[in-house]
């Protein structure tokens, strides 16, 4: 019989070998994902001005003759498209109701995003945001908390 601490290895290793928890339980792919969590960055054509996030490897329309460059994105735009969440995925659910909203930012760049610390009434399609650095997970089995960047409804 197999002892508790050997049982809960043993839960945890089949899960993984399922693909249960991967995303959420990877740190290398949080330290990976720093420059786009943590300062919104992702790059843009110098000679088209088309920009990109999350960042490209190649310029869909230019292939490799485009050259791209890391770039901010700006902290600033509008909701386009949005939508009050209930019935949150997992890792989520003790935060619903909670709002996802497409936002436009100022480059023309279109990011799906969480809007937190908004009254309700003010989050509406047209409405100004600005990116906010927030919590996103703490559900880690290596104990690695996620922050990134969430959206708040600005007057």
């Amino acid at each position: 019989m197999l002892e508790a601490q050997e049982q809960q290895q043993w839960f945890i290793y089949t899960k993984k070998l399922r693909g249960e928890n991967m995303v959420q339980n990877s740190l290398p792919l949080h330290w990976r994902k720093y420059p786009e969590r943590y300062r919104l960055e992702g790059n843009i054509n110098e000679e088209t001005g088309d920009a990109f996030f999350p960042a490209r490897v190649v310029d869909p329309k230019q292939g490799r003759k485009g050259k791209l460059v890391p770039v901010e994105m700006p902290r600033t735009g509008k909701i386009i498209s949005l939508t009050e969440v209930f019935v949150g995925p997992q890792g989520f659910e003790k935060e619903t109701p909670y709002f996802l909203a497409l936002i436009e930012l100022e480059n023309k760049v279109k990011i799906l995003t969480q809007i937190v610390d908004s009254p309700k009434e003010k989050i509406k399609e047209g409405a100004k945001v600005k990116k906010v650095f927030r919590k996103i997970s703490d559900i880690d089995e290596e104990g690695a908390i996620a922050y990134g960047y969430k959206f708040k409804v600005v007057n």
